[in-house]
């Protein structure tokens, strides 16, 4: 009888080692693939168990959660979904995070061990009372560039030059983030619908749309001609003549303007000269054009507001005769919305373009301050003296120029239209572009800056200029800008 008992104690403790040893398989060498595994929930259920932080404008939230009693508890829901859908992004049970939803996940899902630090907690799951996330948007600002747009494809980015704070970021036609906040068949549907629309509302086209520049881009070359010397006297006749032969081919550059033969720089801004900006460009020299274009921000991979920014390009490499095409915001050239506000604003702001950003500052739920964000310099992109002329030349734009429907009563503005051809032998229907700053009556510097694309398919060709379609939208917004803040009193 104790030989059998002393069997069964035996193979007891055999059971008890293996059922150890299988523990640790399971807890230690395998915690990593099976937490990640798609069949486990727990992640998803702990991670919708509790309310998700807000995003705020203008001091109020944009974001909210709703308790749907469910195994994934709380769903995220948006207040005015398509206004902020550019800068919110979605947050999603079925299809992960964008936007300022992705970029600051750690906080608003309460992840961020910061969080549980200022307010003496800790989760032993990871996971604390989410936090809130302030934009450096005006709430006016972002709604009369939506007005604007009126539901067009097209985008608007508004900038404040002295700080880089992102005041207005609008995408359209865009979306309601909520439709995509939980799980089913209504959500899956929802996202096949919106990914599979001809006019991808989807795309944040301020942030990730890239197109031809058009004769916005001729304000950087004009900043490349300056501050190379090639243009010392912006008043003085170019020796550009019109039409003007591409180098190293047959093909003449024509232009839409009359009065570009030999014109000087300053007509060639006023009145968008192919022929003279096209020729500075191959004057200025292909290194000489990058080490200017890649100042303000061109060929950068890396940007983030924080969201990701898709890059602006500028070929390295290329012969004569296309870059004088790219001087003119041609041939492979291509640039964000963000990055021409970034253009516009690094003149308005004496030449000191400042690094754009979407958050001020994120918060405990309570309002404690997590972390701030500074104003930080991107790159000193030309001289004050270069600026200041740009700036007149511009100015020359809207009160004399291409660009008087942007002009703004009790301030100066500032702008430059642009036309950009696409499409096979360019025969598409162009893209609307107007660039501009914007500066108070009694403000010692201009307080917003702005860039408007739009891509109008359904518009008559003779309609689709910056000038006719874009300024006005510039000029609604900032006027909304200017109204909602210092108009630039602050400076550099």
């Amino acid at each position: 009888m104790s030989r059998q008992i002393r069997h069964t104690a035996v193979f007891c403790l055999l059971l008890l080692v293996a059922l150890f040893a299988n523990a640790v398989r399971v807890q230690g060498v395998q915690a990593g693939r099976l937490d990640g595994h798609p069949g486990n929930v727990r992640p998803s259920v702990q991670r919708f168990g509790a309310p998700r932080g807000d995003i705020l404008v203008g001091g109020s939230p944009v974001t909210g959660s709703r308790d749907t009693r469910q195994r994934l508890r709380y769903e995220r829901t948006y207040t005015q979904g398509p206004l902020y859908a550019p800068v919110t992004g979605f947050a999603s049970q079925t299809y992960g995070s964008t936007g300022l939803e992705g970029a600051e996940d750690g906080v608003l899902s309460g992840s961020d061990p910061r969080l549980g630090t200022l307010l003496g907690e800790s989760s032993p799951h990871g996971l604390g009372r989410g936090g809130r996330v302030v934009t450096t948007l005006d709430a006016s600002a972002q709604r009369a560039a939506y007005a604007g747009l009126a539901g067009r494809r097209g985008a608007v980015v508004a900038v404040e030059p002295a700080s880089g704070r992102i005041l207005a970021l609008v995408s359209s036609p865009s979306y309601d983030p909520g439709e995509l906040s939980g799980t089913g068949d209504q959500v899956r549907d929802a996202w096949t619908r919106l990914n599979d629309a001809d006019t991808q509302p989807m795309l944040n086209r301020a942030l990730r749309g890239t197109y031809p520049p058009g004769s916005t881009f001729k304000i950087v070359t004009a900043a490349a001609a300056l501050e190379s010397g090639v243009v010392k006297d912006p008043g003085a006749p170019s020796g550009i003549p019109s039409p003007y032969r591409l180098p190293g081919t047959r093909t003449s550059l024509p232009n839409e303007a009359d009065g570009c033969d030999d014109a000087s720089l300053e007509y060639a801004i006023t009145w968008s000269c192919n022929t003279v900006m096209a020729g500075l460009g191959v004057k200025v020299g292909l290194a000489g054009m990058l080490d200017t274009v890649e100042r303000f921000g061109f060929n950068d991979a890396s940007l983030r507001v924080p969201s990701a920014v898709a890059k602006s390009t500028f070929d390295r490499h290329m012969g004569e005769d296309q870059l004088a095409l790219s001087s003119i915001g041609q041939f492979d050239t291509t640039a964000t919305p963000l990055q021409m506000a970034m253009v516009s604003a690094a003149v308005a702001n004496g030449g000191v373009l400042r690094h754009p950003r979407l958050v001020d500052r994120t918060t405990t739920a309570d309002g404690r301050l997590v972390t701030h964000e500074p104003d930080r310099t991107y790159e000193r992109v030309m001289s004050p003296s270069t600026a200041s002329e740009l700036r007149r030349m511009m100015v020359d734009v809207v009160r004399s120029g291409t660009g008087g429907r942007a002009a703004l009563k009790g301030a100066t503005v500032g702008g430059k239209t642009g036309t950009a051809q696409h499409g096979v032998a360019n025969k598409g229907l162009p893209y609307a572009w107007f660039i501009a700053w914007a500066q108070a009556k009694h403000a010692a510097w201009p307080g917003v800056a702005v860039a408007v694309v739009v891509e109008d398919a359904e518009a008559d060709r003779a309609d689709i200029t910056g000038g006719g379609v874009a300024a006005p939208i510039a000029g609604s917004v900032m006027r909304a800008a200017l109204a909602g803040g210092d108009g630039g009193a602050a400076g550099r």
